[in-house]
């Protein structure tokens, strides 16, 4: 007999278990990134895989509203926390949801965000599908992704401990994010290194067209 394993919800425990740990570990992400990506969002704003919430101080007082969604109520709890004790002057709706089955019409947000987000999402190509879908044609969404090395050696150095970072919190380390995003039709409007080519921080559009501005 053959049983079929809901790799969703063997994440969603995963990314559960480690919630309260898992600023400590999201250290790796520079304040200054998230300054620098988050200053160009505007108007109505998705974050998708808001996790516990360590976007939430560097958004731009003037956005319309935040709505957050994550598949992990553990990390949603610390989310909920923050927004209580913050002072935001704009609306916040945090709410559990699949990036992969995003609960919202099409066209709905001004502007998208995900940080360190889709190296866990178990078919990426369909999570950034749903992203194309949801964002306004004239909208961009903004990433901070980490993504398999253009070196050789490095890259194969991720392939070998791939299965490793899944087993323990559910992060692949070898994704082709690149290959991801065209894959779904959208346009990479810029791609600038942070950390070689492993980290990045990337502007999208929704609508695929010739790359620009490769950096």
């Amino acid at each position: 007999m053959i049983f079929k394993v809901n790799t969703s919800e063997v994440i969603k425990r995963r990314y559960n278990r480690i919630s309260s740990i898992y600023e400590v570990m999201d250290k790796m992400v520079k304040d200054k990134w998230r300054h620098d990506l988050l200053s160009q969002v505007s108007g109505e704003v998705l974050e998708v895989g808001i996790g516990t919430g360590a976007n939430l101080p560097y958004y731009p007082k003037d956005i319309r509203s935040l709505t957050g969604v994550d598949f992990s109520s553990g990390m949603l709890k610390l989310a909920k926390e923050k927004v209580l004790r913050g002072n935001f002057p704009y609306p916040i709706e945090l709410f559990e949801a699949d990036i992969q089955n995003l609960p919202f019409p099409d066209n709905t947000f001004d502007s998208i965000v995900s940080t360190c987000v889709f190296c866990s999402v178990p078919d990426p190509i369909r999570g950034l599908k749903e992203l194309r879908r949801v964002c306004k044609p004239t909208g961009q969404i903004y990433m901070l992704e980490h993504m398999r090395s253009e070196n050789k050696i490095i890259g194969l150095t991720m392939d070998i401990l791939n299965p490793l970072t899944v087993r323990l919190w559910g992060a692949n380390i070898n994704r082709e994010t690149l290959r991801n995003i065209e894959t779904s039709d959208i346009r990479i409007d810029s791609s600038i290194f942070l950390m070689g080519s492993i980290f990045r921080q990337l502007t999208l559009s929704p609508n695929k067209n010739t790359r620009q501005n490769m950096d």
